[in-house]
């Protein structure tokens, strides 16, 4: 499995011929690597609806005739829009050609500005990714909770995708601590250096991991990893 990290939140799942993208917020994001209208893949995953997760969304899966997998409520607003999607719900899972999807708990909270109004979009959550014999965690946007024990005992982890900037999120000590309860192998920041108030040093932050004896990968935008 390839993941390729493009700024913010956003990752790209490779394997296998199939391909996946987390949380699409290029347009606007100063740290992305590559324009929305240069993904191909086949589905659109979310995590909530807020709209540096968002992003491009219903650019990605229109020119990719693709789905977008999100929260019923998410999901209803992107079909709205003229997109297919996956309703999917918290605890509940799916399976695709080529990979299956697995939505879990995250505290944050979720909504969509839409023409100036701002709209709820569902509950926040984060994906459970499994392709071939691999499986990632997509916390999206969460405090730290300890229902991240259960998560990590019911699942095999190859790596977790955590957010590490404060403010908004967990920030690298809890985030450290996620990592220990999610008995993931590997850990891959986000949700970091984007904007001014979320900036953190990702390396400290994989130091933290060190003596839990779990690697941790800062990717720079635009870089890969496998596993």
């Amino acid at each position: 499995m390839k993941i390729t990290y493009y700024g913010h939140s956003c990752i790209l799942v490779e394997e296998a011929g199939k391909r996946v993208i987390i949380d699409p917020f290029l347009t606007g994001n100063p740290t992305a690597k590559i324009a929305a209208e240069d993904v191909k893949v086949d589905a659109v995953l979310l995590t909530h609806g807020h709209s540096d997760h968002f992003g491009d969304t219903l650019t990605i899966a229109k020119q990719n005739d693709c789905p977008v997998v999100a929260v019923y409520e998410l999901a209803e607003y992107c079909q709205s829009q003229g997109v297919q999607v996956q309703h999917m719900n918290i605890g509940g899972s799916c399976q695709f050609d080529g990979f299956k999807v697995k939505y879990t708990l995250a505290f944050h909270s979720s909504s969509l500005e839409v023409n100036g109004t701002t709209v709820y979009m569902g509950q926040p959550a984060g994906i459970l990714l499994t392709m071939g014999d691999k499986t990632i965690y997509h916390a999206g946007d969460t405090a730290l909770f300890g229902d991240m024990k259960i998560i990590g005992e019911m699942n095999d982890i190859d790596t977790a995708i955590l957010p590490i900037g404060d403010v908004l999120t967990m920030g690298p000590e809890d985030a450290a601590i996620a990592a220990e309860w999610l008995r993931a192998k590997k850990v891959i920041p986000v949700h970091y250096n984007t904007f001014p108030f979320i900036k953190q040093d990702a390396n400290s932050f994989t130091e933290l991991l060190e003596p839990k004896g779990i690697v941790g990968v800062a990717l720079e935008p635009g870089a890969s990893t496998e596993i």
